[in-house]
């Protein structure tokens, strides 16, 4: 799809290689945002303050926070740091918490996947669980090891959307099947989010945030890997992008 001059702000996850400090982001978040969403992706880097996040929401039109390897602190929601709980990017940290609060005030649409669900969740004032997996009945939603990334990232099992909720209105349907690749999920919702839908073991897989002036959603699974092919997950990205052209033409 063309860019019509569309931004969409994404954070950048640092990481440390070749002697350089990077702030970087997966491609394949990058090639939905323009290839579905029809948007040019920015990439934020962790060094932005919260001061300067203003001066970045005033000129883009959309914020996506992405997955990534690296979980949440456990100290930002209360909890003691142990093994299970890693590993960390406190400066991303420190990024999404005042770019997810910054963006709901603000109204400037808001996609969170993955990481990013547990992201908002924490802003608000939730808390995560880790290793999930090993509780009483509850399912296994890590990546299968393989070396195939279209394994890893194939849709596995069905989520059931809330009925007459935001994503159940975006998808058209009742059900439908996804893609986890995590052992974290939240724990206590934080006040003010929406379940928009939830596992068959009753993980919580999507939220919207219940008073919000613009388009909020967060999604557990990897809608942007299938977007091109999948007709659940681009709608959620085609959603996404009318949003964020709304709100730039009634900007201009």
């Amino acid at each position: 799809m063309a860019s019509d001059g569309l931004l969409i702000a994404v954070p950048g996850d640092v990481r440390e290689f070749e002697n350089y400090v990077w702030h970087a982001s997966p491609g394949t978040y990058l090639d939905a945002i323009r290839e579905v969403a029809g948007a040019i992706p920015v990439i934020v880097p962790a060094i932005v303050t919260p001061d300067e996040l203003a001066t970045v929401l005033a000129r883009v039109d959309g914020v996506l926070l992405t997955g990534s390897v690296t979980n949440v602190h456990p100290s930002r929601y209360g909890v003691e740091p142990s093994p299970a709980h890693e590993p960390y990017d406190p400066a991303r940290d420190r990024l999404t918490d005042a770019l997810a609060r910054q963006a709901i005030a603000s109204g400037v649409p808001l996609l969170a996947i993955c990481r990013g669900h547990q992201e908002l969740n924490v802003a608000l004032g939730g808390s995560l669980a880790t290793e999930i997996q090993e509780g009483e009945g509850r399912m296994d939603h890590r990546a299968v090891p393989h070396p195939d990334q279209a394994e890893r990232f194939g849709l596995r099992h069905p989520v059931a959307l809330e009925p007459g909720g935001r994503l159940e209105a975006i998808v058209g349907c009742a059900a439908i099947e996804v893609n986890s690749l995590h052992r974290q999920a939240i724990d206590r919702l934080a006040e003010g989010l929406e379940v928009e839908a939830r596992a068959a073991d009753g993980t919580i897989e999507a939220v919207s945030v219940r008073e919000a002036p613009g388009f909020t959603l967060g999604v557990q699974w990897h809608p942007e890997y299938w977007a091109r092919t999948d007709a659940p997950s681009r709608a959620i990205f085609e959603a996404f992008a009318a949003a964020c052209r709304k709100r730039r033409d009634a900007r201009s």
